[in-house]
C-alpha cells in the first residue's frame, strides 16, 4: 500500500461524495474496486475479504465486502446501511458514503448525500435507467449536489458496446437536466473487472473521458462558504463560574456558514435581541475571526437571554422568522405523512411543535409530472408540503444554505424521523387549495 506524507495530506483538498443506484447495479463493488486499485486497502482488510469470499465459495475476492460490513448485508448481498469510508490519494482526500440501492432503504441515500459535493449514480448497462435511478437523480437535484456522475456499470456484459452507453447517457442526462442538475459526467465502467474505475479501459478505446478516480481527483470543489449568510446555531450555553472568570457566559456551537468577527453587531433569533461580539474563543484560545465548520464560543457585550436552539446572525444579514414553512420533502418513514399530521420540526438545534397544513403535490418520477393534493406521502415519496409551527423559526432558503435551509419532521410519539425537508425548493407545484381539516388543538 502506498503512503502519503503528512505534508502531502495537509495540502490536498477534501471531497465528500456518495454512491447510489438500484440493487445489484454494483455500487459496493465499485467502491471496493476504487479502494483496492487506488491502494487504499490495508493488507489485513484485503485478507479478511479474501477469507470471507472463500467461505462463500467464490474464487476471486468479492470487493463489495470492503463496504458491506454488516452481517445482514453480507448475507443478503445488498447494502442496507450507509457505509462511510475514508481514503486519500496524493491529489485529494475523500469521504465516501456507499448508500443503499433497495427502494426500502432510499431514505438512507438522503442521509449519505445531504453533505456530498458529488454523487455517483450507477446504472446497469443491461437495464438502463429505471425508476430507482430517477428517484436517486431527483434526490440529488433536491439536495443540490453540485456534481453528478453517471457510471454505466457492467459494460463487460454488453460487450462494451458504445451505442448502449450512449443511449443510457443521453436518456439520463436529459432527465437530470430537467430536474435542474447543473452538470452530468457519464463514464462507462466495469467495476468487476476494473475498466475505467482507476485505470483506463483497454477494451473501450472509443471512450476518451476520465476514469472515475481521475474525475474525483480533478472535479472543482469549493469549501469557501465565507460569502454565505453567517449563521451560528447555539448548541450549549457555557457558564463555568470560576474565580478566574466569574461572569463568563459563552454561546457555543458550530458555525453553519459565513464568518464572525470580534466587534460585529449580531442579532439573536427568534427573539430579535441585538448585541455585539465581545470575544470569540476557539479551542480555548481567543481569536479575532472564526468561519464555517469551526466550533467556537461567542461572547457578547450584553447579558441577554440565549439558550440552545437560538440562532446568532449578523444584524445586517438576519433572516426573517416565520411560522409558515413551504418546502419540498422526501418522506423516509414507513408510516404515511398526512394532512393534519402533528409532528415535531427540528431546524438546526431547535425543535418545535408543528402541523402539516397541506400537501399540495407529489412528484411522479416517471415523467416529472405533479399529482395534485395527494392527501398523504408514503415512504420514498417526494412532495411539496406546507407546515405551520408553534413558534417562529429563522429559516433560510435551501438554495442559499443547505444547513439552515433544511429540517426534519419527527414523530412526537416515538421519535421516528418522518421526513427530510428543503425550505423553498420546488418542482413548480400547483396552487394549493384551502385546508379544511378540523381544529385538533395544534392549529397554531
Amino acid at each position: 500500500m502506498s503512503t502519503i506524507t503528512t505534508e502531502e495530506l495537509s495540502a490536498t483538498t477534501l471531497l465528500r461524495f456518495a454512491t447510489a443506484g438500484s440493487v445489484d447495479d454494483g455500487k459496493s463493488t465499485l467502491v471496493g474496486r476504487l479502494l483496492h486499485d487506488s491502494k487504499s486497502v490495508l493488507t489485513d482488510q484485503l485478507e479478511a475479504v479474501e477469507h470471507a469470499s472463500r467461505n462463500r465459495g467464490q474464487d476471486a475476492p468479492d470487493l463489495a465486502l470492503l463496504t458491506d460490513g454488516l452481517r445482514a448485508e453480507r448475507e443478503q448481498g445488498i447494502t442496507i446501511d450507509v457505509a462511510y469510508r475514508y481514503f486519500a490519494t496524493p491529489k485529494r482526500r475523500f469521504i465516501l458514503a456507499d448508500t443503499p440501492g433497495h427502494v426500502q432503504y432510499t431514505r438512507n441515500m438522503v442521509t449519505g448525500a445531504s453533505t456530498a459535493e458529488l454523487t455517483i449514480i450507477l446504472v446497469d448497462a443491461r437495464n438502463g435507467v429505471v425508476e430507482q435511478t430517477r428517484r436517486h437523480a431527483a434526490i440529488a437535484a433536491l439536495l443540490r449536489v453540485p456534481h453528478v456522475v453517471l457510471a454505466v456499470n457492467k459494460m463487460d456484459l454488453v460487450d462494451y458496446k458504445e451505442p448502449v452507453f450512449a443511449a443510457i447517457a443521453e436518456e439520463f442526462t436529459a432527465y437530470a437536466l430537467e430536474l435542474g442538475v447543473p452538470e452530468v459526467t457519464a463514464i462507462p465502467i466495469s467495476a468487476l473487472v476494473g475498466d475505467n474505475v482507476v485505470e483506463p479501459s483497454a477494451t473501450m478505446d472509443w471512450y476518451g473521458g476520465p476514469t472515475v478516480l481521475e474525475h474525483l481527483e480533478t472535479v472543482p470543489v469549493s469549501h469557501d462558504l465565507s460569502h454565505c449568510h453567517a449563521r451560528l446555531p447555539v448548541q450549549y450555553v457555557i457558564r463555568p463560574q470560576t474565580a478566574e472568570h466569574p461572569d463568563y457566559r459563552g454561546y457555543a456551537g458550530q458555525i453553519a456558514a459565513g464568518s464572525f468577527h470580534v466587534g460585529e453587531p449580531v442579532t439573536v433569533l427568534p427573539s430579535g435581541r441585538a448585541s455585539r461580539i465581545s470575544a470569540i474563543d476557539l479551542l480555548g484560545e481567543p481569536v479575532d475571526v472564526a468561519w464555517t465548520t469551526q466550533s467556537v464560543t461567542l461572547l457578547l457585550e450584553d447579558d441577554i437571554d440565549i439558550s440552545r436552539g437560538d440562532l446568532i446572525v449578523p444584524s445586517k444579514d438576519a433572516p426573517a422568522t416565520t411560522q409558515d414553512i413551504e418546502a419540498t420533502v422526501c418522506h423516509v418513514a414507513d408510516a404515511a405523512l398526512t394532512v393534519g399530521h402533528r409532528v415535531l420540526l427540528k431546524h438546526g438545534t431547535r425543535t418545535v411543535k408543528a402541523i402539516v397544513k397541506d400537501i399540495p403535490s407529489r412528484l411522479t418520477l416517471s415523467d416529472l409530472s405533479l399529482h395534485p393534493h395527494p392527501g398523504q406521502l408514503v415512504a420514498n415519496d417526494i412532495g411539496r408540503v406546507k407546515i405551520r409551527t408553534a413558534e417562529p423559526l429563522p429559516v433560510d432558503s435551501y438554495s442559499d444554505s443547505r444547513r439552515t435551509g433544511s429540517f426534519i419532521l419527527i414523530d412526537p410519539s416515538d421519535g421516528t424521523t418522518l421526513t427530510a425537508g428543503m425550505v423553498g425548493e420546488s418542482f413548480a407545484a400547483p396552487e394549493p387549495v384551502k385546508d379544511e381539516s378540523e381544529d385538533d388543538g395544534w392549529d397554531f
